[in-house]
């Protein structure tokens, strides 16, 4: 099994390393190892959903 850096999935994925990260330390991302201080990601991980959600607007009526 092929292996990417949490820098390599970022840019693969379009988002933040620290993003990337965080779903290695919550282990999202299925498959993910840690070797020693290094993320090691499966190079055919998909990019997990995001699960956050948005704030909604208030608007003023009136």
């Amino acid at each position: 099994m092929e292996y990417i850096t949490v820098q390599e999935a970022a840019e693969k994925w379009g988002i933040s390393v620290r993003r990337v990260q965080f779903l290695c330390e919550k282990e999202i991302i299925p498959g993910v190892v840690k070797f020693g201080k290094v993320w090691a990601i499966p190079n055919e991980a998909e990019k997990p959903k995001d699960g956050r959600y948005k704030a909604h607007r208030r608007t003023k009526e009136g």
